[in-house]
């Protein structure tokens, strides 16, 4: 059998999408529970051979953040766009490091499968191949406007419709755009500009473009035998530490100067910890203390935000979405809701959810128990999410 080859996927990202007719770019709208990029980001990262997925986001501040958000968990590298495509697809390059094959895909085609990047990768095995791309035959009569009339008929014989994800030898895509002057909005086409010889798998309905009015909801028929039916999940945590002489604690994600710091083996986020639990216990993945054992020495000084965001990972991987996050401080001190919003604020990005998502709240026990004598600090969480029934619940 021959082996394929390892691939740097790369998500252009960037476009304004008005066309679609959609308050927010097509990109970012949301398609069964998932934002329409997201589906795209989990079909590579389900493919053994992607060894890195780099998603082009919008420059403007605005959509960057929108799709480091939809991306969390991922593991996809999240860059900044240029202002034509092909800024944007040599950004991606330039972090792509020295892949040997990247594929370039449009985020606004989320029916990406395995098996279309199967016949891509298949096609490789001729060396005198720089690039493959998925075509679909041109089936409607096309013709020539002038005026606003019907001119003239177009021949469609040879005539295709190029899809993507695209293909292509990393060297030869570098010495394309390297020669290359001017807009572009297809890379195959500055490969074969170049020489380079491009060959042609079958292409399919579910990688069909998103770009005006309609096409989400035509695309949401196309997929609707790939739509999960879902079930909701709900995972609880505690966790407790103790306070001691220090310099102020971590709570949250979020540091909070103090006369005491909380003692534990990390950084000792009792907060963090509690949610992280939350999420594992949903998902059906064990407790923290499994995945991040005190006896490590690794994680000996180790920020917590790592800890929930593997936790969040896993729960990706399973095809899960988080639907909110509910939680309690419990203490004497030090007072959290001075510092409430941000608390709130790290924690939404560390999950990568919209802070509305997130729920903190504070209670005291009276002065009773330790809590209520300033020994420790606890913390509870219950984390909503919902899984996917038709997914294998496994690591």
């Amino acid at each position: 059998m021959i082996s394929q080859p390892t691939f740097v996927a790369i998500i252009v990202a960037g476009g304004r999408g008005l066309r679609a007719g959609l308050p927010i770019p097509k990109q970012f709208a949301t398609l069964g529970n998932r934002a329409v990029l997201r589906w795209s980001v989990d079909a590579f990262a389900a493919y053994p051979a992607c060894e890195r997925i780099i998603v082009v986001a919008p420059d403007e501040d605005a959509g960057f953040a929108l799709a480091e958000q939809i991306c969390a968990g991922s593991g996809a590298l999240v860059i900044r766009g240029g202002i034509e495509r092909i800024d944007s697809v040599k950004a991606g390059m330039a972090a792509a490091g020295d892949a040997t094959v990247i594929l370039i895909h449009d985020a606004a085609r989320p029916g990406l499968e395995g098996c279309q990047i199967d016949h891509l990768l298949a096609a490789f095995r001729d060396p005198d191949i720089a690039g493959v791309v998925p075509v679909l035959p041109v089936a409607d009569t096309l013709a020539r406007i002038e005026g606003g009339y019907v001119s003239g008929d177009i021949d469609r014989s040879g005539a295709v419709r190029v899809q993507t994800p695209q293909a292509f030898r990393h060297a030869a895509l570098l010495a394309a755009h390297a020669s290359w002057n001017g807009p572009a909005t297809d890379d195959a086409s500055m490969v074969r500009a170049n020489g380079g010889i491009i060959a042609i798998v079958e292409g399919h309905r579910r990688l069909n473009k998103i770009t005006k009015e309609g096409d989400l909801e035509a695309m949401q028929s196309i997929l609707a035998g790939g739509l999960p039916q879902w079930r909701t999940a709900i995972g609880n945590g505690y966790d407790v530490h103790r306070l001691i002489p220090g310099e102020g604690l971590w709570l949250g994600g979020h540091f909070i100067n103090h006369d005491r710091r909380l003692e534990g083996h990390s950084d000792a986020d009792v907060l963090l910890h509690a949610i992280t639990d939350a999420v594992l216990g949903a998902i059906g993945a064990g407790d923290i203390g499994q995945h991040f054992p005190p006896s490590d020495e690794r994680w000996r000084g180790a920020s917590s935000d790592a800890f929930l965001a593997h936790a969040c990972t896993l729960a990706s991987k399973r095809g899960a979405v988080i639907d909110h996050v509910d939680t309690t401080v419990i203490c004497e001190a030090p007072k959290i809701g001075p510092h409430r919003e941000m608390i709130r604020a790290s924690i939404a990005a560390i999950m990568g959810v919209a802070i509305d998502q997130v729920s903190v709240k504070a209670t005291t026990t009276e002065k009773l128990g330790f809590t209520g004598r300033e020994e420790g600090i606890a913390a509870m969480a219950s984390v909503s999410l919902m899984l996917p029934r038709h997914r294998a619940q496994g690591d």
